[in-house]
């Protein structure tokens, strides 16, 4: 018996992901589906870049990929260098809210999946190059999308990404 409570704390520790958030295990989110494969009708990338006073936040690998439920989410990662990936089986719009929502991270105005603004500290948000000042949340994931989050300072324009690799 004991062995099965190490087998199912094992299990909820490797479903934790980042910061301890709770990863959903196959249940719909924000009408995303959890699918046995990757969806092929609807296939791009994005990538997001998140800095906590200049550090990096590591944007992890298999977001949108439960161990327990042994799918993939429409919205994804494979690897920890911030691509996302839209994996889908029909077209969908899909958002930054709904990604972060899949990875069970917030995105408000002061909390970027664990990295926080302090007092008088503010969010800087950039889309291609260009600052963003709506709600990061509706930020609609087109192909080849490139956004940086800027929790507190320095707040300088980010450097393109150009690293593809054919994604």
């Amino acid at each position: 018996m004991n062995w099965l409570l190490s087998l199912a704390a094992v299990a909820a520790l490797s479903c934790a992901g980042a910061a301890g958030a709770a990863v959903p295990a196959g249940q719909p989110i924000d009408g995303i589906r959890c699918e046995q494969m990757e969806g092929s009708v609807l296939h791009i990338h994005q990538h997001l870049d998140i800095r906590d006073h200049g550090k990096p936040v590591t944007v992890p690998d298999d977001i949108g990929r439960p161990i327990v439920g042994q799918c993939f989410y429409w919205l994804h990662t494979h690897t920890p260098d911030g691509i996302i990936h839209i994996e889908a089986p029909k077209f969908h719009t899909f958002t930054l809210g709904n990604l972060f929502d899949v990875w069970g991270q917030p995105l408000t105005k002061t909390n970027v999946a664990g990295a926080k603004a302090k007092q008088n500290e503010r969010i800087v948000v950039w889309v291609d190059g260009r600052r963003y000042d709506a709600d990061p949340r509706k930020i609609e994931l087109t192909q080849h999308l490139d956004v940086t989050i800027e929790v507190g300072p320095p707040y300088t324009k980010p450097t393109p990404f150009t690293a593809w690799n054919g994604n």
